[in-house]
């Protein structure tokens, strides 16, 4: 008999789960493609390579939509047992709450052991093998970033403009114009073409830029003087075919950037991200040490002078501004306003480069901990919805959906907000990582207790009752108000 309850309380509580981890995950994936909907759209990929790239972008996804799924389910699950009166039921048949919601606790447990393992070896797999498929596609399609018909300058040292890009992977071009953008001191040098194709280079930091038709525009001035300048006419040189390399690394190294793949910490599972909070400890305190000798060497110089200076018996008086003139003063006065505020600017620049350090350590801590902590959030987001489920005895996607989002986020604020604290050094790593757990835990073993002792939480006449004396103190007797 309870193996035939339990396997009902499992079934039913699969059937929402299924349904809402769907939509979710459909959600969270829609919320990717709309931020990096410029990444993908214009840029020749396939159907195929899309739907790769959003596989390895979305496996984070998981950690956030399986807590809130685990939450939402449970309370749609124990919601319609109460609505359904099966709840009052089990209860009769002297089946405790607990009983009750054992079976799914083992299976928020399950859930909970796989969420880590997921987060441990699945996401750092997949953040690398997105990361590096968004290099792949900076360094073998740069060509696809042009825009046709207007000025960019995405090749270091030029200015290109392509009248038209073409084909799969905007490999053809009509209308070719590159100008160097060079110095007074250089050739000045512009191209010309009708037609043009990027061609793989064999070396990726290398475009290559097959050119049709067109003309060499150059000026000679690197070692011609003045004179002979004048005398010598811009030189036009016509071509049929016209192979350029260009060095796009710099192009490479802004998407690297941009796309944080440096960040190799996110490539790594719990265990390896110790070592990688070591060193990058033992290497913010040679930085810290470094910053601090530089800072008290720029404010101490003068009195280290002084110190070293032995003291003279007759020192002439120091010149009053009010005796210098006018030009002198002002001269003074700012070269001690420049002393003033380049010291104030080395202050400046030392304490960003501080809060960088110290919040990319931060980042390290917090992507680690996470690994553990959302994997205890399934287990608290658990106690909360099986306990709201039975105390507001209601089902379906209406009351139960509104209170799981609120829930949520609660938690995803608390998230975001003890997680700038960290980065900006206002809060330790470790307990801003731990800090939403530690909030919604009480929260969760209080509605438990709630939920075990039959509590009328959510009755409305209950709390009623309680501003009831205050109310009738303060209106009027309408008993006899006919008879006046």
């Amino acid at each position: 008999m309870i193996k035939k309850l339990d396997g009902y309380v499992i079934k039913t509580f699969f059937g929402p789960f299924i349904f809402i981890f769907s939509v979710l995950f459909f959600i969270f994936v829609v919320n990717i493609i709309w931020i990096r909907l410029s990444q993908f759209t214009g840029k020749g990929l396939s159907y195929w390579e899309i739907l790769r790239l959003l596989s390895y972008l979305s496996a984070i996804v998981v950690q956030l939509v399986l807590p809130l799924t685990i939450l939402l389910s449970s309370i749609m699950t124990f919601g319609d047992f109460g609505e359904r009166y099966e709840l009052a039921a089990m209860k009769a048949a002297g089946i405790s709450l607990t009983r009750i919601m054992l079976p799914l606790f083992f299976v928020s447990i399950i859930f909970s052991l796989f969420l880590f393992v997921f987060s441990n070896n699945v996401i750092p797999d997949f953040q690398r093998k997105a990361k590096n498929m968004l290099y792949n596609i900076a360094a073998t399609k740069p060509a696809l970033n042009f825009t046709p018909g207007q000025f960019i300058q995405q090749i270091p040292g030029y200015s290109v403009k392509f009248d038209k890009i073409s084909g799969e992977n905007g490999e053809n071009l009509e209308g070719v114009f590159i100008h160097k953008m060079a110095n007074s001191y250089e050739n000045q040098q512009s191209i010309v073409a009708e037609k043009g194709k990027f061609v793989q280079a064999d070396n990726r930091n290398y475009l290559k830029l097959v050119l049709f038709n067109g003309h060499i525009f150059e000026d000679n001035i690197g070692n011609i003087d003045y004179n002979q300048r004048l005398k010598q006419p811009d030189q036009a040189i016509k071509f049929d075919t016209l192979v350029s390399h260009f060095n796009i690394s710099d192009i490479i190294n802004k998407a690297l950037e941009a796309e944080k793949i440096t960040d190799d910490y996110s490539f790594q599972n719990f265990i390896e991200l110790n070592s990688t909070i070591d060193a990058a400890k033992k290497e913010n305190n040679v930085v810290l040490g470094n910053i601090s000798s530089e800072l008290i060497n720029q404010t101490n110089g003068f009195v280290s002078y002084i110190d070293k200076t032995p003291a003279k018996k007759a020192v002439l008086p120091t010149p009053k501004l009010d005796t210098m003139k006018q030009k002198k003063k002002q001269e003074l006065l700012y070269a001690a306003f420049n002393k003033v505020e380049s010291v104030k600017q080395l202050n400046i620049n030392k304490s960003e480069q501080i809060q960088g350090l110290h919040a990319f350590y931060s980042r390290i801590i917090i992507y680690q901990q996470r690994i553990f902590s959302y994997s205890v959030t399934c287990l608290i987001f658990f106690l909360i919805g099986s306990s709201l489920g039975s105390i507001i005895r209601k089902g379906g996607l209406g009351l139960p959906v509104v209170i799981a989002i609120v829930v949520f986020i609660i938690f995803y604020v608390l998230n975001l907000s003890v997680e700038n604290m960290a980065w900006s050094g206002k809060m330790d790593p470790y307990l801003a990582a731990w800090l939403p757990n530690m909030v919604l835990f009480p929260f969760g073993a209080w509605l438990t207790y709630k939920a075990l002792t039959d509590s009328q939480l959510f009755d409305i006449e209950k709390y009623k009752s309680l501003f009831k004396p205050i109310i009738a103190r303060f209106s009027k007797n309408k008993e006899h108000e006919r008879y006046r």
